[in-house]
C-alpha cells in the first residue's frame, strides 16, 4: 500500500521543494530539459542538500539534442551543478519526467528542471517498493549505491 497525490504545474513545486528539504540520502531527477530560470530557483536547495552530503543525480538529454536556443542554458546549468558535486548523466533520446527523493517517487509530464508555462501533472507516491521498481526499470539503481 502507498500514498498517492496528484499535483499540477501550480502546486507541484511547493510540494516537491518540501520533499527536497526533508531528503536524507539521495535525490534523482530525470528531466529531459534544463533551463537557467528553473535551475536558479532550485540551486539554493541543491546547495543545502550537497552541504548535508546528500547525493544528487540528474539525468537529462545530451546537449546536441537541445534546441540551439536552450543549449547554452543547459551547458551552463550542468556546469554549475557539477561544481556542486551533482552527478549529471546524459541519455540519448531521453524523455522521462521522474524524481526519487529517498522513498518518494514523482512521475508525470512535468519537466522538473525546465517547466515554465505549460499545463502538466505529477503524481507523488511514497513507497519504497515503487521507488525500487522505477530504479530497476530505468537502470538508475546503480546510481543509488
Amino acid at each position: 500500500m502507498f500514498n498517492s497525490s496528484l499535483f499540477n504545474q501550480d502546486t507541484f513545486y511547493k510540494a516537491f521543494v518540501k520533499d527536497l528539504e526533508y531528503a536524507k540520502q539521495i535525490v534523482i531527477i530525470e528531466s529531459p530539459f534544463i533551463t537557467k530560470k528553473r535551475i536558479n530557483i532550485l540551486l539554493p536547495i541543491f546547495k543545502k542538500l550537497r552541504a548535508k552530503d546528500i547525493r544528487i543525480v540528474i539525468n537529462t538529454k545530451p546537449f546536441d539534442e537541445y534546441d540551439p536556443i536552450y543549449r547554452e542554458q543547459a551547458v551552463w546549468a550542468v556546469g554549475v551543478m557539477q561544481e556542486l558535486g551533482i552527478e549529471v548523466l546524459m541519455t540519448v533520446g531521453h524523455h522521462r519526467k521522474i524524481a526519487v527523493i529517498d522513498d518518494v517517487l514523482w512521475e508525470g509530464s512535468l519537466n522538473i528542471l525546465s517547466q515554465n508555462d505549460s499545463c502538466e501533472l505529477m503524481r507523488r507516491m511514497k513507497s519504497k517498493e515503487l521507488v525500487g521498481e522505477i530504479l530497476r526499470f530505468t537502470g538508475l539503481k546503480k546510481w543509488t549505491r
